[in-house]
């Protein structure tokens, strides 16, 4: 097995069995500008340890998986010039073997927070089904990040999936892959950007203490599947549904018109909501992760109490 680098101070948070949240690096190399990131990466670690928990920010570099990054690694991160690659779950082994640079998606931090013995990640929204290509009839587009949720038994606290996924197929793929998906004060499955989606969660927890309880007795229960925490976005930051709208039909069709498929989508949207609504979705896009970040470093710092 590939040898997982994990910092001093996360392997000694792991071994005295207190609070740790592994982070993503996607968010930082992909889906934020420069500087904006580096900035928001320093903020999800604050908030973590002003929660009492041991932040752990996931990524590949130099073909080394690591579990923790200082400064100098976060700064390497949140470089353009170091020319991160997007990495899933599924482009680990390339990547170690190949020594690159890469960031990891849900799926890939999933599975080496897995491997380190994290149990909880936050992170700012989860992937999902798309829907099919105007070409098409039907997408074999599923990301992983719900197979990687579907067998290993970690925590995920996000926002729920983005606008442009088709919702309702996602949360049945979770449901038929056994992943409990519960709402945080909520009793409709958050769009990313927007509070609400039409579509109900099948549970509701309205505390750190509750949404502990439930994976405790989950992980009591047969099977490896993890769970879904989903917190919508802090209401002072929701976007306009109006413009919202606006922004996701102009995005669909600019996907569409360039044939963008698979992990592109994500970086792409993002950046023509960046652009189009000139800042206002890079606001929700950071308070967003660092409500769910916060909210994971919360129940964290409950299961390790249990």
């Amino acid at each position: 097995m590939t040898s997982i680098a994990v910092a001093e101070e996360v392997r000694a948070a792991l071994v005295e069995g207190q609070a740790v949240v592994a982070l993503e690096s996607t968010l930082l190399s992909h889906g934020l500008p420069p500087g904006r990131n580096r900035k928001v990466a320093e903020r999800l670690e604050a908030v973590v340890r002003e929660a009492g928990a041991v932040p752990a920010t996931i990524a590949v570099l130099d073909g080394q998986p690591l579990v923790g990054l200082n400064a100098h690694q976060l700064d390497r991160v949140c470089d353009p010039a170091a020319g991160l690659v997007k990495l899933s779950r599924r482009d680990l082994g390339p990547a170690i073997a190949l020594g690159k640079n890469g960031a990891t998606t849900v799926a890939s931090t999933v599975a080496l927070a897995d491997a380190a013995g994290i149990r909880v990640f936050g992170t700012g929204g989860l992937g999902g089904v798309h829907f099919p290509l105007p070409s098409r009839s039907a997408s074999w587009d599923v990301s992983a990040d719900l197979d990687a949720l579907a067998d290993t038994p970690v925590l995920v606290v996000c926002s729920g999936v983005k606008s442009v996924l088709d919702i309702e197929a996602t949360l049945e793929l979770l449901e038929t892959r056994s992943v409990p998906v519960l709402g945080y004060q909520t009793d409709m499955f958050p769009a990313f950007y927007l509070r609400e989606s039409p579509y109900s969660v099948p549970w509701r927890v309205d505390s750190a203490e509750q949404a502990a309880d439930v994976v405790v007795a989950h992980q009591a229960t047969p099977g490896r599947s993890g769970v879904l925490l989903a917190k919508p976005v802090p209401i002072e930051y929701e976007m306009d549904r109006a413009t919202h709208d606006r922004l996701l039909a102009d995005g669909i069709r600019l996907l569409a018109e360039r044939g963008v498929q698979g992990r592109d989508v994500t970086p792409v949207l993002l950046e023509h909501f960046h652009t189009a609504s000139e800042g206002v979705s890079l606001d929700a896009n950071e308070e967003l992760v660092v409500s769910n970040v916060t909210l994971a470093a919360q129940v964290a710092v409950e299961l390790a109490k249990r």
